[in-house]
């Protein structure tokens, strides 16, 4: 190739060469863009649909971020995805793209934090109201359902307490009333259950999940999804998502893309070495109670075996005897080796936050006789972990 006459500035720029066809490999090409060419004014000016399928412009999707969109739709039972830049924005992408002044949305008292907070805080400046329901009484809840209620949240299983919601009953519900449903999935992560078949002609119209968590696996990336089978449903979200300006760092997709194989493997190790840990930390004398939704007991077990018997997650929180103060348990906490303090689960590495409920639900809890704390087992060794817990719970008897 011949040495060009333009500056080499410009000739680094518009460089003729391009990689030859014929490439193939189990990676996805890492496509990053803000601007995206055009072949001429033509094409330019043909309108592009919202598809998935269309490029306009970078922050509204690559061949790497359609992909992944295509992977997680799949990985939900779904037929459309959108993908978001954390499971917070995942979950506001629902609510703001589907809510108006003067709807009702209904959302269970065990939901996580962060819907609760938009919930509470955040939609009201919009007209928005809310009411929280108990999960476990479907009775009760459709009581709640009015003419006003135009979405619905689901959880399971709940954050931090754990409780499986009776599914079945709070859809047949909302399927009576007509009223949108959307879960929040990422406990499930498309393995525990499938959230659009919960039981014969029953299912939930949306599913999010934070794929921060296992879709990702690594504890170091923030991304969300929505997935829907419904085309219109979709594109009321899709108008949503464009103009709140959503997008997503390629570099991160590619981790997910690259995390989404070992999924179920991962899902499956720490249920296991979760189940076992639940089991054993119920037999301690200082613990009042294990919630976990597989174990016999937990609050909505019965609804765990009816829906989700394929699997149970990595998480299960500890209510400790009563008579061990906040600070005791801190202490406990503190005294952990093999588990980080900090926010998050289904990364490699076990972590364990203690809790006061009492600033976390509106109506009342029937375990509330102690502290709480949550363990998210990672991928480390049982053995290890149980070695951890009873080191560190001789602080409690100190």
């Amino acid at each position: 190739m011949g040495k060009s006459k333009r500056a080499l500035s410009t000739e680094q720029i518009h460089h003729p060469y391009r990689a030859p066809e014929g490439w193939a490999a189990i990676p996805v090409g890492v496509y990053k863009a803000s601007t995206v060419l055009f072949k001429n004014t033509a094409d330019l000016h043909t309108p592009r649909p919202r598809d998935g399928l269309s490029y306009r412009y970078g922050l509204h999707g690559t061949p790497t971020s359609y992909t992944l969109a295509a992977r997680i739709a799949s990985l939900e039972g779904a037929e459309h995805c959108l993908l978001a830049p954390s499971g917070l924005a995942a979950v506001t992408l629902v609510s703001l793209g589907l809510l108006r002044p003067g709807d009702e949305v209904l959302v269970p008292d065990n939901v996580y934090g962060q819907n609760r907070y938009l919930s509470e805080s955040f939609l009201p400046q919009f007209g928005i109201t809310h009411r929280f329901y108990d999960p476990l009484d479907a009775a009760g809840f459709a009581e709640l359902l009015g003419p006003q209620t135009k979405l619905v949240w689901l959880e399971a299983a709940g954050s931090i307490t754990l409780e499986f919601p009776d599914l079945v009953g709070l859809l047949q519900a909302c399927k009576a009333h007509g009223v949108i449903t959307a879960l929040d999935n990422t406990w499930g992560s498309g393995v525990a259950f499938n959230p659009f078949e919960i039981a014969p002609g029953l299912g939930m119209d949306i599913s999010m999940q934070a794929l921060t968590k296992y879709a990702s696996g690594g504890a170091d990336i923030l991304m969300g999804s929505v997935c829907t089978r419904d085309r219109a449903l979709h594109e009321r979200l899709n108008y949503a998502h464009e103009h709140l300006g959503y997008g997503l760092g390629q570099n991160d997709v590619e981790l997910v893309l690259r995390g989404l194989p070992t999924l179920e493997l991962r899902y499956r190790a720490q249920d296991a070495t979760t189940r076992a840990l639940a089991q054993w930390m119920a037999a301690r004398p200082e613990v009042a109670r294990v919630l976990h939704p597989a174990l016999p007991g937990s609050p909505g077990h019965e609804f765990w075996a009816q829906t989700s018997s394929a699997g149970a997650a990595c998480l299960f929180s500890a209510v400790f005897m009563p008579e061990y103060s906040a600070a005791q348990v801190d202490a406990f906490v503190d005294a952990l080796q093999l588990f980080g303090i900090g926010y998050s689960w289904a990364g490699p590495m076990s972590l364990a936050v203690p809790y006061d409920m009492s600033r976390s639900r509106a109506l009342d809890l029937p375990y509330q006789a102690g502290v709480i704390v949550r363990f998210a087992i990672g991928l480390e060794a049982e053995a290890d972990l149980r070695a951890d817990i009873e080191q560190a719970l001789s602080v409690l008897r100190a």
